[in-house]
């Protein structure tokens, strides 16, 4: 059973939870209207305040050109536009349009844009644009050059690119490259290759910035070649023995692309020090010596020095006082085709010294170190002039011979024969003349008589007394003819003999006889030394035979017979 007490209690426990009901209901009111008012501002700031966005077709101004600038703000409603601009990432915005309706705007100048929108009034405004950057091309030109002007260096050298600007005053410029491995702060001016290797081989541009915003184009490319092998310099000398009294040309040289070598000497040993500047030319890479020695060269650029490979060696004699003379056995001008001829050459004042000889022609003849050079069976190939020299065993040479000069003559000489008297009385003398062209080069004279054989229509040549050795003298005298005859005469010389081609023949007949010239070419079979067969035509063969065995002709066939000499 309840008491009072119990019921009293109970009363009192439910009127504390109403309370408690009560104050969190106006708790969590509170706490719903906070989260629809931030809700609303949320929403109200997000409708009310659009951010533009600015868009630009280019972000480079090329010379006297602009670029456009577009802000856009979301939605149907007529905005204005508020411009604004900054020099630099530091600096505060300016303004530089606004209220303006146009959502575009044309810029020539570098900078930081950005935009906002406006409407009503008062005016309601947007939040500011994203920013663009916009960079311009200055006037000034950049350009790229090397020091030293090389554009192909060997592995080891070093190697300046300077990139200048043109016009640029004293604008304070930072620079920028390609390839990138060369932007390393501070970027400057020049860029320094030391010891090139082949991954430095490429093209390089360069371009000036005079701030964030404004710079140059890029500079005209410059190709390098790093070569990985080293160059050998190359010697030559204008001669190898040096004059009496006189001296001798060496030349240095590296065959590469590139210049600015300048050239060092050495002579004996390649690691000997230098020879000294006064004997050395270093533009032109020449030097004059009158030393005898071992020569070397190298090619030397660039500060430090790099150096070259060494040259060649060249050994340079120096000649003594003695004279060459080249001399002819026998001593003829011209020769023939077939002929047997030496070239000696001899030492003035020699003594008995053991000389080496040397000769040069201009002829296709190789001759052999020795003092003698023998031709045998002579050419056309052996024509031209021919020098030698002697050199001693310690390498001391006599000057180069004078030249003589040695023409070989295709086409074997053909003697012409005269004879006087043409008519003669039985019994007197015939004297015979044999002409040769250089009749003081060595000739022997042949004299033959021509005899017919018959009925081959052919003569034969015999010997005639005294000239199977030849004569020294170019007439014969026969004595005592007493009829009809004809004679033939060639000449020979050298050892063994040559001999030119035989004449024609000539007839000399006596009074009561008459003479016929043989008017037909001759074709010559190839028979013994004393003996020749030539072909006749028929009837001139037989008039011949009958001339030679003092058959008389009548007056009027002696008369027609003579017309055709």
């Amino acid at each position: 059973m309840k008491t009072k007490s119990n019921i009293s209690s109970e009363a009192e426990e439910q009127s504390d939870v109403s309370v408690l009901d009560v104050k969190m209901g106006h708790t969590l009111l509170r706490v719903l209207e906070l989260f629809l008012l931030n809700t609303l501002l949320y929403v109200h700031a997000e409708v009310e305040n659009p951010k533009p966005r600015l868009t630009v077709d280019t972000n480079i101004i090329h010379r006297k050109n602009n670029v456009t600038l577009t802000c856009s703000v979301e939605g149907s409603a007529v905005w204005k536009y508020d411009w604004f601009k900054r020099t630099s990432d530091s600096s505060e915005a300016q303004s530089i349009r606004n209220g303006v309706p146009e959502n575009i705007t044309h810029v020539s100048e570098e900078g930081l844009y950005h935009c906002r929108g406006r409407r009503g009034d008062p005016p309601f405004y947007t939040e500011y644009s994203n920013e663009v950057a916009i960079q311009k091309y200055v006037s000034n030109k950049a350009s790229l050059t090397l020091q030293p002007n090389w554009p192909q260096i060997f592995r080891g050298e070093t190697i300046t690119l300077r990139c200048q600007i043109e016009g640029g005053g004293d604008t304070d410029w930072t620079y920028q490259w390609i390839p990138d491995r060369l932007n390393t702060p501070p970027t400057n001016s020049e860029y320094r290759i030391s010891s090139a290797t082949e991954s430095d081989s490429g093209d390089y541009w360069c371009m000036g910035r005079r701030d964030s915003y404004s710079f140059t184009e890029w500079s005209d490319p410059i190709t390098l070649t790093v070569s990985l092998n080293r160059p050998k310099a190359e010697l030559s000398a204008d001669d190898r023995d040096i004059p009496v009294g006189g001296s001798v040309t060496l030349t240095c040289s590296v065959k590469t692309s590139s210049s600015g070598w300048k050239y060092f000497w050495y002579r004996g040993e390649k690691t000997s020090e230098p020879l000294n500047t006064q004997d050395v030319l270093l533009s032109t890479g020449q030097i004059s010596v009158s030393q005898e020695g071992v020569y070397w060269c190298r090619g030397g650029r660039g500060e430090p020095d790099y150096y070259t490979e060494y040259s060649d060696s060249i050994s340079i004699n120096k000649n003594v006082v003695n004279k060459a003379v080249v001399t002819l056995q026998p001593n003829w001008s011209e020769i023939f085709s077939g002929e047997t001829i030496t070239l000696r050459c001899e030492i003035k004042n020699g003594g008995d010294t053991e000389w080496e000889y040397e000769w040069i022609t201009t002829s296709s003849e190789k001759p052999s170190n020795q003092n003698e050079v023998s031709i045998r069976s002579a050419s056309v190939s052996h024509s031209g002039d021919y020098r030698c020299k002697g050199r001693k065993k310690n390498k001391q040479s006599t000057d180069w011979s004078d030249p003589i000069k040695l023409t070989v003559s295709d086409e074997k000489p053909k003697p012409v024969l005269t004879v006087s008297p043409l008519w003669l009385n039985a019994g007197d003398s015939v004297t015979l003349n044999c002409e040769v062209e250089h009749p003081s080069a060595g000739w022997r004279f042949y004299w033959y008589k021509a005899v017919p054989k018959l009925p081959n229509n052919f003569y034969s040549v015999e010997l005639l007394p005294g000239s199977s050795n030849g004569t020294e003298q170019d007439s014969y005298i026969v004595d005592g003819q007493t009829g009809t005859a004809g004679y033939v005469c060639r000449a020979g010389r050298g050892d063994p003999v040559y001999y030119t081609q035989y004449s024609k023949p000539k007839l000399v007949w006596s009074g009561d006889s008459c003479f016929i010239r043989q008017s037909q070419s001759e074709r010559t079979n190839q028979g013994s030394d004393t003996n020749q067969v030539v072909n006749q035509n028929e009837a001139q063969g037989e008039v011949y035979s009958n001339l030679l065995n003092g058959k008389q002709h009548e007056p009027e066939e002696r008369r027609a017979l003579f017309t055709v000499i």
